[in-house]
């Protein structure tokens, strides 16, 4: 059975099953499907559900499972379904033991909460846990299989030759916010929960002593919400900084790393995380990060080095190291610069990819 067949169009052949059955974009998602692109070069696979797949001639439904998985391989070998939601791990248990399908079931858990007394069940039928780091690792009833951390494309999330141009060429901003040469960004749904409080708090308290930077929010405001940013707004227009802090606005998937690459600074506050992307994709695009102490983000930046990670809801804490950050430009560039390296060595999809595969094997 080799790890380097290409997907075949006979079904028969496909080793991998990975559970898709959440039709809302998550990080679950995001993070499936980013290593997806590279388990697909490596092992054959199906998707059972189509929600967001590029590749649609992927899917396979859950009938089409039964019957294909009623026999092993022709190796004598199983089949892994890989599940990373509670009602896929259900589903990969009736088609284990009401449907007979010859499989092995995988759950991998990014959360960092305590279980219910029913996932602590539907866990302990699983094969085989993987946690997503150590912090996750550490919310588990028991102690994982393996770890194996989330990685980010590094061929999509890429620097700059010049982050200053990166800066000036972006669309996002309206002409007036363009006047300094360096941008500081929190992406992601704006609500409390995510820091944005904290992110234009300290913005206001710092940005008047670094007239070279505009901080920009980026992401979709809910209805919910809307009263939380119309205070922020009437904070920033106190301070007179309404040229300064720019509430940018939910944009394109598609634009993510452009703006990623334009920024000097990623901040990133939230009070949890089941992992956190947006701090890996943003040292992989040369930028330095501001983080708490949430996901997997503590694991991976070294405190200095590529950025700094404070205590969740600590407002005087993201303002000293904001300050900190913004007042050495070349620093940043620095801490960007080894992000970026980090990344390579540690933080990559196609590493995710890899060690996955390895423990598929070792269930087969």
């Amino acid at each position: 059975m080799s790890s380097n067949v290409k997907m075949q169009s006979n079904s028969d052949e496909v080793e991998l099953i990975i559970g898709n059955s959440n039709p809302n974009f998550s990080g679950v998602t995001s993070t499936m499907l980013q290593v997806l692109s590279e388990q697909k070069k490596l092992i054959n696979l199906r998707v059972m559900g189509k929600h967001h797949l590029d590749d649609e001639s992927l899917n396979i439904s859950f009938w089409q499972v039964v019957k294909m998985c009623r026999k092993p391989l022709s190796d004598g070998s199983f089949r892994i379904f890989h599940a990373r939601r509670v009602d896929e791990m259900i589903q990969g248990l009736l088609l284990k033991h009401v449907f007979g399908a010859k499989i092995k079931l995988i759950f991998s858990s990014a959360a960092q909460r305590k279980r219910s007394g029913s996932t602590k069940w539907l866990t302990e039928k699983m094969d085989a846990v993987l946690a997503m780091c150590k912090a996750s690792a550490s919310y588990l009833h028991k102690e994982p299989d393996a770890i194996i951390y989330h990685g980010v494309k590094t061929d999509v999330y890429t620097p700059p030759e010049n982050k200053q141009e990166a800066w000036n060429s972006l669309s996002l901003l309206p002409e007036s916010a363009k006047k300094g040469k360096y941008g500081i960004a929190i992406l992601g749904r704006v609500r409390k929960q995510k820091g944005v409080h904290l992110f234009v708090e300290s913005c206001i308290q710092v940005l008047n002593k670094h007239p070279e930077y505009t901080a920009v929010v980026v992401g979709a405001i809910s209805s919910s919400n809307e009263a939380l940013v119309s205070s922020l707004k009437e904070k920033i227009a106190e301070a007179g900084l309404s040229d300064r802090i720019v509430f940018a606005g939910e944009q394109n998937f598609a634009d993510i790393p452009n703006i990623f690459r334009s920024l000097s600074v990623v901040v990133a506050l939230s009070d949890n995380e089941g992992f956190g992307l947006t701090v890996l994709e943003a040292m992989s695009s040369g930028a330095a990060v501001l983080a708490s102490e949430a996901g997997a983000w503590p694991e991976v930046v070294e405190q200095g080095q590529q950025g700094y990670v404070v205590p969740t809801n600590d407002l005087p804490a993201v303002v000293e190291k904001m300050d900190l950050l913004l007042s050495d430009p070349e620093k940043l560039a620095e801490m960007g610069a080894s992000g970026r390296e980090r990344i390579l060595q540690h933080y990559s999809v196609e590493r995710e990819a890899k060690e996955l595969i390895a423990f598929y094997r070792t269930l087969m």
